[in-house]
């Protein structure tokens, strides 16, 4: 822990079922924390992972550190400092589901390098992408392992010509979103077989190698050096069995077709290997295993089949040793990663006190913990607070922490402090923090920036407790369920609902099952999945909007209009800040959306909760008393647009413009108790006359089917409104890509395997908003209904708001 240059801090990630916590386990194997024969059975790891016995998925994120020793002759490998051959490597296993994704998020930022797990017959999906972009944005650098190889040699029983076909397009695909993400500080950092950052292998038959691996096997025999062959036996290289010659031609001088350098080295002798140990043939087993110098145990050579086949495997190309090796020589150490870290970690001054510790990971600087979620302790309703020490040293005492742990999965060990470069848990700070946030011991910090979520908590459920003497405890499992899952919220509608918003269908479902069972303790009864919507405007404002204060003497005229979607996406993606310089922001704005500069230095702030994609922008000319009024126009402005008037819901997307102001010279009649309800009817009446809308959230949907169930799939996505816009096949299966309505997606997964017979599996996550068809104003509409409905729900007047409650006449 104190040799920082020998600190491997990974995040695994992949897609579902692409087999991360089956690679977790083999690493696991190698520290002996678990036998080869619970390979791939990962229930003894962590608690939290037997929610979803059906699809086997996992939903929390478990942390195993690993000891291991370099073997000596690969130390020269190292490109960066290291002290000794011995290194702790901290292993996180993420989810895969899409809904689970925040789990990702808080992973990265506590890891410096990625191991990114690919099926080799899926290829890269849909949350391959969003993790591996996820990872680069934290500035993660990542390397691959091409899993589940086995599946293409046993089941599919592919040539090795398009199985390297496979593995090309693979990497290419990998290559081809890396290179959307550069920062000149880390580098290049696309992957590939030559440079040993791509591993090929098989999780759950243990076996895995690099190109570098072989390479070394055969540089005696050709007497050339292992950087040299390496470069050799990938991409358009071929060698000519009857001239001994390396050539780039596919074909020799006859016209003969030649055999990929690959597949003629690297895959010949695996294919050799399968096919006479599947066909039971022993002696030629045994012959390959004595040129391949591999030496059994007595036993294992008795063996037949599958057994026999995993024996050889790990004996010949052991998984452990091909993927530490990779990690060690090709991921960054804590101290070489934060250099380039730092400017996307920090949000102070890049040259103060604290900057400059986390830069050089300094053990003797100031404190810097970034916190990234709770794990509950066996303490009920007590956490520890999971993070990572950016600079300084950890100690019990220092800033209310009571005790340090090493989070080791299932279990936890006391120490008596951590330095920086460490992933570690605080006990006592879960009392301060509600899911994530910054420790430090210096007066002068600043935070470490906010983590951005892939996904949003579009989807919402009522609670409620079946006996009443049991809310209380209701109310206390709900505050540690929002503590423990950073996506979750939780809170009280005006009705008197208690609400537990989550990112889907699924997610919810944990939730409620971890709230009943885990957190309150109590019996519960929950409600119907409903839909949280946006409610926007499609035109500016017919006329301009007059609301005069209580007191008559203030009025404040007001015209609202759409903003664009990609720049509601910049203020909720944090492009577009509400916290940096005004100037700064303005010239964003005008340089990427076309705004007029003197306007956009003129935003007084954004809605709601400071941070939503609604604008109030301040367009009068010389007003007398302005700034006075200035929090109440803004207190009225947020308290608008967080509760709309169509259905009580947020707005998103409108600009409210202030045009002009008249006040009262009498201060003690211009007080918040005036503005701040006519800045709310103002902004209300501006956004009934500027054609209001609903906007929906939608889901972006990925299903991969074999062709016999591709009329099912589009069958059941017409009926929910679903369009698909990507359909392509390169794989024994099919890949659609859709967009799917979060409001038709209840029960979507079960429709789909009825109409497949099982065979179609969906993974959905949070896309974008969009517009529902129809006013949501005229009786009749399908917006119309849906709003009524809600306005029910939540205890609302049913009749629709009216533009004579809001408009003032002069």
């Amino acid at each position: 822990m104190d040799k920082r240059t020998n600190i491997r801090n990974i995040s695994i990630i992949a897609h579902a079922h692409h087999g991360k916590s089956t690679v977790h386990d083999c690493l696991d194997s190698k520290a002996s924390l678990v036998t080869g024969a619970r390979i791939g059975q990962s229930g003894y790891r962590q608690q939290g992972r037997d929610y979803e016995p059906e699809t086997s998925i996992i939903i929390k994120a478990s942390t195993t550190p690993l000891h291991f020793t370099m073997p000596g002759q690969y130390l020269g490998e190292i490109k960066q400092p290291t002290a000794g051959s011995n290194f702790l490597i901290n292993l996180i296993d993420c989810p895969g589901h899409a809904d689970f994704s925040p789990e990702v998020t808080a992973s990265l930022r506590v890891t410096d390098g990625a191991l990114v797990v690919i099926d080799t017959i899926d290829g890269v999906c849909m949350q391959t992408e969003t993790v591996l972009r996820q990872a680069l944005g934290e500035r993660v650098k990542p390397v691959i392992i091409i899993n589940k190889v086995d599946r293409a040699l046993l089941e599919l029983q592919v040539d090795k010509e398009s199985l390297y076909t496979s593995f090309r397009n693979i990497i290419k695909n990998v290559n081809d979103i890396i290179s959307t993400y550069h920062v000149d500080a880390l580098g290049d950092m696309q992957v590939s077989p030559e440079n040993g950052t791509v591993c090929f292998g098989s999780g759950l038959h243990g076996w895995a190698f690099t190109l570098p691996q072989f390479a070394a096997l055969y540089s005696k025999k050709f007497g050339v050096s292992k950087e040299k062959l390496t470069a050799k036996l990938w991409g358009d290289n071929y060698f000519n069995p009857a001239t001994k010659k390396w050539t780039t031609k596919a074909q020799d001088a006859n016209g003969k077709d030649l055999e990929h350098a690959f597949n003629m080295f690297v895959l010949d002798p695996i294919y050799k290997l399968f096919d006479s140990i599947m066909s039971f043939r022993k002696e030629e087993t045994v012959a390959l295993l004595e040129k391949l110098n591999v030496v059994l145990e007595p036993y294992g050579i008795e063996l037949e089949g599958r057994s026999l086949l995993k024996t050889v495997m790990r004996a010949f190309l052991p998984f452990a040793n091909a993927i530490l090796k990779m990690t060690c020589i090709h991921l960054p150490s804590p101290v070489t990663a934060q250099k380039y870290r730092m400017e996307g970690l920090y949000e102070g001054p890049l040259d103060d006190e604290c900057a400059i510790a986390i830069k050089n990971c300094d053990p003797d600087g100031p404190l810097m913990v970034y916190v990234t979620k709770m794990v509950p302790t066996t303490d009920k309703g007590r956490f520890y607070a999971f993070g990572r020490v950016f600079s300084g040293t950890v100690r019990a005492g220092q800033k209310s922490i009571e005790s340090t742990a090493f989070m080791m999965g299932r279990y936890v060990e006391t120490i008596e402090d951590c330095p920086c470069g460490n992933i570690v848990g605080l006990v006592g700070i879960d009392q301060f923090l509600l899911k994530s946030g910054t420790v430090t011991t210096s007066e002068s910090a600043h935070n470490l920036k906010v983590m951005r979520f892939s996904v949003s908590p579009v989807v919402q459920i009522a609670v409620e407790v079946i006996n009443a003497k049991d809310l209380p405890k209701l109310v206390e499992g709900l505050k540690r369920l929002s503590k423990c899952d950073p996506c979750v919220l939780c809170y009280t509608s005006e009705s008197g609902e208690h609400i537990v918003a989550g990112a889907s269908e699924l997610h919810l479902e944990i939730c409620f099952k971890k709230l009943k069972e885990d957190y309150s303790g109590v019996s519960l009864r929950r409600g119907d999945p409903v839909v949280q919507f946006c409610e926007t405007v499609q035109a500016e404002s017919s006329i301009t909007c007059l609301s005069k204060s209580p007191n008559k003497h203030n009025r404040i005229y007001m015209k609202a209009l759409p903003m664009t979607e990609e720049l509601s996406v910049a203020i909720e993606s944090r492009k577009v800040n509400p916290k940096v310089d005004f100037k700064n922001r303005a010239q964003i704005l005008a340089d990427e959306f076309e705004w007029d500069v003197t306007e956009a230095r003129k935003i007084w702030c954004f809605g709601p909760d400071a941070t939503g994609a609604n604008m109030l922008v301040n367009l009068t000319k010389g007003v007398q008393y302005l700034n006075e009024i200035k929090d109440s126009c803004v207190s009225g402005f947020q308290w608008a647009t967080k509760e709309g008037c169509l259905a009580d819901e947020s707005m998103r997307s409108i600009r409210f413009n202030i045009l002009d102001v008249v006040l009262l010279s009498d201060a003690i009649h211009r007080g918040g108790g005036q503005i701040i309800p006519t800045a709310r009817r103002v902004c209300i009446a501006s956004f009934l006359t500027a054609s209001p809308g609903i906007q929906e959230p939608v889901y972006h949907v990925e299903i991969q089917c074999p062709e016999t169930a591709i009329g099912g799939i589009l069958t059941v996505l017409n009926k929910r409104r679903g369009v698909v816009f990507q359909q392509k096949s390169g794989t024994p299966l099919f890949q659609f890509r859709a967009y799917l309505p979060v409001m038709e997606s209840f029960g979507f997964a079960g429709d789909l395997r009825a109409a497949t017979g099982g065979r179609a599996i969906p993974h959905c996550v949070f896309d974008h908003w969009q517009i529902m068809e129809g006013n949501p104003l005229e009786d009749g509409t399908m917006t119309h209904d849906l709003l009524l409905r809600t306005r029910a729900r939540k205890g609302l007047k049913v009749e629709m708001p009216v533009l004579e409650d809001f408009y003032d006449k002069l």
